[in-house]
C-alpha cells in the first residue's frame, strides 16, 4: 500500500487556512497556492538520493552532497495543477514540465484524456504529478495511469487538499504511488466538492469564478 504523507508544518497549515477563506482574492490565492506547493515539494523530495562530489571552494577542496541518479519532472493536471508549478520550480528549476488534460464524460462521468505532452525522457525521471485538489480521485488516478502507460515508473502525487474518498481511490488503483498533501478534509458533498475545502481551485487561481 502507498504511503500518505500529511504535511503538518505550521507554515503550510497557516497558508491553507488563508486560501480556504471566501474573501481571499485571486492574486493572493494564486500566490499562496504557489507558496504551499514549494513547501510541500520541500517535504516530498526529502528522500531523494544523494551522492558525494569533490569540489573546490575559495578555501580548499572538499566533498559535498549532490542529487544522485534520475532527474525530475513535474506534471500538472490541467488546469488547476498549473498553479503549483512555479512554486515547485523555485526549488527544482531544472525539472522538465509535462502536461495532462482530462475532462469528465457527462454520461459515464469517467475522465477522458484530451491532452498529454511529456518530456521525451519522462520514463527515466522521478515524476511528480500535481493538482491542488484530490476529490473523487478519478482524474488523478487516470493521470497516473496515463503516465504508467507511457513507461513512467517513479511517480509521486502532490496535492494541497484531499478527501478520504480520493485517497482511497488512488490507493486502490495505484498502491505503489506515494501521496503528499497539506490537509486531509472531512468528505465530499453531493456535488463532488471537498468539505470544508476551498471551492473550485481552478476558478480561484485563474479568476474565472
Amino acid at each position: 500500500m502507498s504511503n500518505v504523507y500529511i504535511m503538518d508544518h505550521p507554515l503550510i497549515q497557516h497558508k491553507i487556512g488563508f486560501i480556504r477563506r471566501t474573501d481571499t482574492g485571486t492574486k493572493d490565492f494564486r500566490q499562496s497556492v504557489s507558496e504551499i506547493a514549494s513547501l510541500i515539494c520541500y517535504e516530498a523530495t526529502r528522500n531523494l538520493p544523494l551522492k558525494d562530489v569533490e569540489i573546490e571552494t575559495p578555501i580548499c577542496r572538499t566533498t559535498v552532497k549532490e542529487l544522485k541518479g534520475r532527474k525530475l519532472a513535474v506534471v500538472p493536471i490541467l488546469r488547476a495543477g498549473l498553479g503549483m508549478v512555479d512554486g515547485i520550480l523555485q526549488l527544482i528549476p531544472a525539472a522538465k514540465i509535462g502536461h495532462i488534460g482530462l475532462y469528465r464524460d457527462p454520461e459515464t462521468l469517467e475522465p477522458v484524456e484530451y491532452y498529454c505532452k511529456l518530456p521525451a525522457d519522462c520514463d527515466e525521471r522521478e515524476v511528480f504529478v500535481v493538482d491542488p485538489m484530490l476529490a473523487t480521485g478519478g482524474s488523478s488516478s487516470a493521470a497516473v495511469t496515463m503516465l504508467k502507460e507511457r513507461g513512467c515508473k517513479h511517480i509521486h502525487f502532490m496535492c494541497i487538499i484531499a478527501a478520504p474518498e480520493g485517497i482511497e481511490k488512488m490507493q486502490k488503483d495505484h498502491p505503489d504511488i506515494d501521496i503528499y498533501l497539506g490537509s486531509l478534509d472531512e468528505k465530499l458533498n453531493e456535488h463532488g466538492y471537498i468539505v470544508p475545502g476551498l471551492g473550485d481551485a481552478g476558478d480561484r487561481i485563474f479568476g474565472t469564478k
